[in-house]
């Protein structure tokens, strides 16, 4: 007999709780949503196009680019398509040699001379470096008369070795940002390698290197990005040789023939998006602590 009024009697206490748990969750949500309210509207930007090129390279040929956004239904047969109304393979073997030879070639050779300025003392240290700022503020169209033809004379035009074999010769963005990511590491390290016998090539390798992880991803990611994107130099060497294409002229060509089956034009252009977006996500975490890591010396 005394249990029931206790029972009943905590009854209407919890359900009283609810309401007020329930409206605290919403107003956290709601606050959160008004602190990231602009972080939202940035993101929604950015997503819409990707997911309007998805969607759009699902439908059928009638459908795309009409008032409707959703697929009546899913052709996935559109992807398959493509690779058998176009050379994707070679295209994208081609940009893979583009974008994997440039950022080895830049690496082996933007890396030496990062470390050059940014530990060593030598005459002309500070002109060498305002002469790769110089270079970083030098658009590539100021020289690429000249250039054209030093390369037409070395017959190399028609084929992707004028746009890897000057990567040899380092890059200047990515020798900035090295040199300055390496000048936030004591020289502590370096110089208690030199007491134990390292070389400064030893020094290098097994000191600096492993703790520029993130600095050397970061640059190798940006010239992975600019190789696999970039149109105007396939365009200006490559573009006499068919077999040569990369996925950037390819594309090009493969949206002026197609530039009615807006559905086929989308699932190309979502398969050329997609290894860098996923090489992105992959090494997002190595590529942003590269890039905020980097150091502000001068």
């Amino acid at each position: 007999m005394s249990t029931a009024p206790a029972t009943l009697g905590r009854a209407p206490a919890s359900a009283a709780r609810r309401p007020t748990a329930r409206s605290l969750r919403r107003r956290r949500t709601l606050h959160w949503i008004a602190v990231h309210s602009i972080a939202i509207a940035l993101a929604i930007m950015f997503v819409a196009p990707l997911v309007f090129i998805a969607l759009t390279a699902l439908m059928t040929d009638q459908q795309a680019l009409t008032s409707e956004l959703w697929p009546r239904s899913w052709n996935w047969g559109n992807f398959a398509e493509v690779f058998a109304r176009s050379p994707l393979l070679l295209w994208i073997g081609n940009t893979m040699l583009y974008a994997g030879l440039g950022t080895a070639f830049m690496l082996l050779s933007s890396v030496p001379v990062a470390y050059a300025l940014a530990r060593f003392r030598f005459p002309g240290r500070r002109a060498a470096f305002l002469a790769v700022i110089t270079m970083m503020m030098l658009p590539p169209q100021v020289v690429a008369v000249p250039v054209y033809l030093i390369w037409a004379r070395a017959e190399l035009t028609g084929t992707l070795w004028p746009l890897v074999l000057p990567m040899l010769l380092g890059d200047a963005f990515s020798v900035f940002l090295l040199r300055q990511f390496l000048l936030t590491i004591p020289r502590e390290y370096t110089e208690a390698a030199r007491v134990d016998g390292c070389s400064d090539l030893a020094t290098l390798l097994r000191i600096v290197l492993p703790m520029a992880r993130p600095a050397v991803a970061a640059v190798a990611l940006f010239q992975f990005f600019y190789c696999w994107n970039d149109y105007y130099g396939p365009l200006l060497y490559a573009s006499t040789n068919v077999d040569n294409w990369t996925l950037s002229i390819g594309l090009a060509s493969f949206k002026a023939l197609h530039s009615v089956q807006w559905n086929l034009t989308m699932a190309a252009t979502l398969l050329v998006m997609a290894p860098v977006i996923i090489v992105f996500f992959l090494a997002q975490r190595v590529f942003i602590e590269g890039v905020t890591l980097t150091g502000v010396k001068g």
